[in-house]
């Protein structure tokens, strides 16, 4: 792992003249951290699977775990803490710099890697995707793998989400919008731009376990994000009964605590495969 991350250096430096270095990667039990603007980062993967009977392993969303010394932080409180220093930009790059070199020692056949990125940079950033898509390649990891989730609700203005998905899928990412039917939900936005994944709000399947009405509306969003040909992802399923709930309501993909709890990849490795998932009777 250490060759890795010197070789990634390496080539970093000759390509966009970037110091790996300021990002401060380093080895701990068998997972790679960062070491940044006084945050200690490590990555955390939770596994997304597709619904049905032959449910199947279809990839992980990477998951910041920042901390202060020994005090956790939540990833929007380390993302203010940096913006406060004026490095939003680069710790985003770090993170999903650590995220890719931790999701490569994943068990074989990880699948699809989803990466949440800061609202902030869809209006700081131009080229987006330009300096992550040469990261990836430095370890052959195609962009088309890779699947940039951007928070629907946190983006006000269309021009800026239509310029940042457009960048995204020009250098062959797959595109995800997060958080649909939430509170400010802006659904025209499902047709406007070419989408390959939905995840819907995670409260909504929460309410469905008690709020016939509510189930009823879930239904009909994954019919919705079906219908504009995108795949929808029921997330925060946390029991058996809303895991019946997500697959009576169509969703193709399914994810939360009930079917798999973030990880590390190094504890990811000392488990046995996990494949499947126990299909609906």
């Amino acid at each position: 792992m250490e060759k890795i991350i010197r070789e990634l250096k390496e080539s970093l430096h000759d390509a966009l003249f970037l110091d790996l270095d300021d990002f401060g990667l380093e080895i701990e039990g068998g997972e790679v951290i960062s070491r940044f603007v006084g945050l200690k980062l490590h990555s955390a993967f939770q596994p997304i699977y597709s619904a049905g009977k032959s449910s199947k392993l279809v990839g992980y969303e990477a998951l910041l775990r920042p901390a202060i010394g020994p005090d956790a932080l939540s990833p929007p409180l380390a993302f203010d803490f940096a913006d406060k220093q004026g490095r939003l930009v680069k710790l985003d790059r770090v993170a999903r710099t650590l995220h890719m070199l931790n999701y490569l020692h994943l068990p074989q056949n990880p699948g699809l890697l989803f990466l949440n990125v800061h609202p902030k940079l869809l209006t700081s950033v131009n080229a987006h995707g330009k300096v992550f898509e040469r990261v990836l390649h430095t370890h052959s990891l195609p962009t088309h793998q890779v699947v940039v989730e951007i928070q629907e609700s946190a983006v006000e203005i269309d021009k800026h989400l239509a310029e940042a998905v457009g960048n995204y899928r020009d250098r062959g990412y797959r595109i995800a919008i997060d958080g649909l039917g939430g509170k400010h939900t802006n659904l025209k936005r499902l047709w406007q731009h070419p989408l390959d994944y939905v995840k819907l709000d995670a409260g909504l399947v929460r309410e469905a376990e008690t709020n016939a009405k509510a189930r009823a509306t879930l239904s009909k969003l994954v019919e919705i994000v079906q219908a504009v040909g995108a795949q929808p992802i029921i997330q925060g399923i946390e029991n058996e009964t809303q895991h019946q709930i997500a697959l009576e309501a169509g969703s193709s993909l399914l994810q939360g605590y009930h079917l798999g709890r973030p990880a590390s990849s190094a504890e990811w490795l000392a488990r046995k495969p996990e494949g499947e998932v126990k299909a609906a009777a």
